[in-house]
């Protein structure tokens, strides 16, 4: 046999080279993808742009795509690659092309709608957005916004049908006597096909970029000099040589990468280390990582700050503990969490932040602010409607993962109307959606509610209309729920605890048709359904103080999350968590007036028990607005893996292992980054590893409430 002989054809290596030539496609496809997130929500990135980091973020986004494509194509590479002759036909070849655009279709199409769905929660889509709204049926809300951003779904067209038209489908020739050739060229192939995938998926592949620089000229010259089939063995044996040193070079680059770096595969959490605002980790992630990485994440584990849980509990401790003469007053508590409620969108409470000549969205939340308790600094502990629950009503913050659809959520838990439920108090919770929505029912229960009025039961009350006030997507409109609300308070025994979970305030954000045409629209859709829940509220207080009940009763308004920001101080990732934490006492007994303090929704627990003489310990993460001094109050939340923790006058950024940032609590763009600047930052740190600590083994220990000790 010739030498010459030995090679294979250029049609051996077709499968090889189309391969790769697809999935290079892919890069792209994702990265246009990218481009169009960026437009979508460039408002959010404004401080990179002007920073000129906007290059940097989407250079760090090739090594988050590269886990994302080799996971979606493992099935296809192997398909293609796989060492079997007899598969070398167009029918094979035709199937992997289709198993290869319905799975980056997918790909696309969450990539895109993600930029539309990042606006509500300010990071990439997670898996557990499937245990977060399993129960809800999500179809009119995708028919709407398929019209809303129709521009998305022609996009998703033209890329899919671009990727059907660059597909390279392979053309090999095998004949008998090129067999041996083919299975040799196969398997070397398909062994560094599956250590460049495997090295992928880890996120090595792009650790030492400088073997890939020196790599692809060489495949070029590799592939030129093969090509050149008439130039005789020299150019064979060369081209070999270039495509040998080539793959050498793609194969030892993770290890160099694998000497300096740690050898766990590449998370979510890798994204920060590229950004200067955790917001930004969206734009370098994709979402198919970010789902496939989330999938089966164990949320908590025991933190090593401390020694032990005694130590950090020295710092900090969730644990009340009663005075030793309490006197018990008997207040009815009304809690109001309202949908989408943000700061941004109440007037009197930007005077500092948008100026005085800033009007907002809520004529009667102004009013009612002239009369009650609020707080110069307030924040919220999470970003969607179930990690409000949790904060509000038991005074347990968002770490990691919402608390609800984390196995931590079996824990024992007190819970506000479970602890007011002890002292005598009748507990009600109300949301109308149908019962099971989001499940607020099961959580409802598990805090020690005693009864749960949805939908259904609002339709079984005669005085209102049933289905006639179903907003058709999500729940009964704000308006009759909040009548049916104060009324079915007026049938239960004093003292009473109850909670509303309002909902026409969200997406599509639609109004009655009555009241269309009737509120300021603004510049965003959300805000008209703004001024339609404040109207929805000041009706609620018109029916409730002819109410036998009002006068004994304190109001706590507040909301679950914010939704859409039109100003660039709501933007930034701590602008994000501003939300207003009011509490109205008809009576005059919690003095009126803005406080210059910090307020969370954790805080609202302790509060309210404290108030009213609660003789007996709780477990709850927030402290007493009423009798802690204003410069020991604080706040925390998390958002992109990262730690917001405000006190003493700043906001530090703390990633689960250092500090990435301190900014002055006025600082609502964080522009000036005073990292290693300010005395505080050690002590700051230092308290916040305490409650890090202290909610991470209370949470694995089972000890969330006081015979957890």
């Amino acid at each position: 046999m010739k030498l010459k002989s030995f090679f294979p054809s250029q049609s051996l290596l077709s499968p090889i080279l189309a391969t790769a030539a697809n999935i290079i496609l892919v890069y792209i496809l994702y990265s246009i993808c990218r481009l169009e997130f960026l437009i979508e929500n460039r408002s959010w990135f404004s401080q990179a742009f002007a920073e000129g980091r906007i290059w940097n973020l989407f250079a760090a986004g090739l090594r988050f795509d590269t886990p994302g494509i080799f996971y979606t194509n493992a099935l296809y590479i192997l398909l293609m690659l796989f060492p079997l002759h007899l598969k070398e036909r167009k029918g094979w070849h035709r199937l992997c092309k289709i198993v290869f655009i319905v799975i980056n279709s997918l790909a696309i199409a969450v990539n895109l709608a993600d930029s539309v769905y990042f606006n509500y929660t300010l990071k990439r889509t997670s898996w557990s957005i499937f245990s977060e709204f399993g129960s809800e049926n999500f179809s009119r809300i995708i028919g709407v916004e398929l019209i809303r951003h129709w521009y998305l779904l022609l996009m998703f067209i033209i890329l899919v049908w671009g990727m059907c038209k660059l597909y390279v489908l392979p053309a090999p020739n095998i004949t008998r006597r090129s067999l041996p050739r083919y299975y040799i060229l196969s398997i070397l192939s398909l062994a560094l096909a599956a250590t460049i995938t495997i090295t992928g998926i880890r996120g090595g592949l792009f650790n030492h970029w400088q073997n890939y620089i020196a790599a692809f000229p060489m495949l070029y010259i590799g592939y030129r000099l093969f090509k050149s089939r008439n130039r005789g063995i020299a150019w064979k044996c060369g081209s070999y040589l270039c495509f040998f040193s080539a793959a050498i070079l793609f194969a030892t680059a993770p290890i160099g990468g694998w000497r300096h770096r740690d050898i766990r595969p590449i998370a979510i959490s890798n994204a920060n280390a590229f950004t200067e605002q955790p917001v930004e980790t969206a734009l370098i992630l994709n979402t198919p990582f970010s789902m496939i990485r989330s999938i089966g994440n164990v949320p908590f584990h025991h933190p090593s700050y401390f020694h032990s849980t005694a130590e950090a509990e020295k710092i900090f401790t969730p644990l009340h503990i009663p005075a030793d003469t309490t006197e018990l007053k008997k207040k009815n508590i009304v809690i109001f969490i309202i949908e989408s409620f943000g700061k941004e969108y109440i007037g009197s409470l930007n005077k500092d932040i948008l100026g005085t000549s800033y009007k907002g969205f809520t004529p009667f939340t102004d009013s009612l602010l002239q009369h009650s308790a609020y707080w110069h600094y307030s924040y919220d502990n999470g970003q969607k409607s179930i990690d409000g629950m949790p904060s509000i009503l038991a005074g347990i913050p968002m770490f990691v993962r919402p608390f609800i659809v984390t196995p931590q959520a079996v824990n024992n838990i007190q819970g506000l109307p479970h602890a007011l439920s002890e002292i005598g108090y009748e507990t009600a919770f109300f949301h109308g959606a149908r019962t099971g929505s989001m499940g607020f029912d099961g959580f409802a229960k598990s805090i020690g509610f005693d009864r749960y009025h949805g939908r259904e039961d609002f339709n079984l009350d005669k005085r209102f209309g049933g289905d006639n006030d179903f907003d058709g997507y999500w729940a009964i409109w704000d308006e009759p729920f909040m009548q049916y609300f104060a009324l079915q308070m007026s049938e239960m025994k004093q003292p009473f605890m109850t909670a509303i979970f309002t909902a026409s305030n969200h997406h599509p954000f639609n109004l009655p048709d009555k009241y269309k045409g009737n509120f300021p629209e603004g510049t965003m859709k959300i805000h008209p359904t703004v001024g339609y829940t404040d109207m929805a509220l000041r009706q609620f207080f018109a029916t409730a103080k002819r109410q036998p009940w009002y006068d004994n009763t304190i109001f706590i308004i507040t909301n679950d999350h914010t939704n859409m920001r039109d100003h660039d101080e709501y933007r930034s990732s701590i602008g994000a968590f501003y939300g207003p934490i009011i509490i109205f006492d008809p009576s005059g007994e919690i003095s009126p007036g803005e406080r210059d303090a910090i307020a969370q929704q954790i805080d609202i627990m302790p509060t309210i028990l404290n108030h009213i003489g609660y003789d007996r310990k709780y477990v709850a993460f927030g402290c007493d607005l009423l009798s802690t001094p204003d410069a020991d109050t604080w706040a925390v939340n998390y958002t992109d893996n990262t730690y917001q923790y405000v006190k003493y006058g700043y906001i530090l950024l703390f990633n689960g292992e250092k500090t990435v940032g301190v900014y002055d609590i006025d600082d609502h763009l964080m522009k000036n980054n005073l990292v290693g600047k300010v005395s505080e930052q050690q002590r700051m740190e230092t308290e916040l590893k305490a409650i890090i600590q202290s909610y991470m083994d209370r949470m694995l220990d089972d000890k969330l409430t006081p015979q957890g000790e």
